[in-house]
């Protein structure tokens, strides 16, 4: 998707009701699906995304046209999801997990995956480690900003990546022998 036109963007600081809804047709069913991988439902990615949009129309003339616009609702979202869900989930550290039982498995497994299927599996991970994974595997985050937005240590997110990773190679694991047990 290109980038918003600037008339676009201009309409919106002005406080133009058809450049706000303009705005909203252009980015939100991307945005939507930037709500989904936090949320853990329909109806909270929703009410992420209607508070998110609330602050980006009261922000919009703190954009300072450095960067992508569409880069810069993301953050917005990215941030208001974390709000709502570090009020809900408490992130605690894993101190032992057994990962000595994943099944490794080839990268034939993941390229016979549907982006709707590895997706399903992301939202169906517990909130504490979908954000983790989100945050690290899909925002870019890094160990150490992770625990700033969070509020937990580098070793707790860590873990949290790490266990994430472990339940999301099972599934995989698990999804991929169910398929084959059907093929049979």
């Amino acid at each position: 998707m290109a980038d918003i036109p600037g008339n676009i963007i201009k309409a919106c600081i002005e406080g133009n009701r058809s450049g706000q809804e303009e705005l909203y047709r252009l980015v939100a069913p991307k945005m939507y699906g930037v709500c989904l991988q936090y949320a853990g439902n329909a109806d909270d990615a929703k009410d992420i995304m209607q508070d998110g949009f609330i602050k980006v129309f009261s922000k919009i003339d703190q954009y300072t046209g450095k960067g992508s616009f569409e880069g810069w609702i993301r953050r917005i979202l990215v941030n208001t999801a974390l709000e709502k869900i570090r009020s809900r989930v408490n992130l605690q550290s894993i101190d032992e997990y057994d990962n000595a039982n994943v099944e490794m498995f080839d990268q034939y497994v993941l390229e016979s995956m549907t982006a709707e299927e590895i997706s399903q599996l992301i939202q169906n991970l517990s909130p504490k480690y979908r954000l983790v994974f989100n945050l690290y595997a899909l925002e870019g985050f890094s160990h150490k900003d992770i625990s700033e937005k969070l509020g937990i240590s580098e070793g707790t997110s860590k873990s949290n990546l790490s266990r994430a990773r472990s339940i999301l190679q099972q599934k995989v694991v698990e999804l991929f022998s169910e398929r084959e047990r059907k093929d049979e």
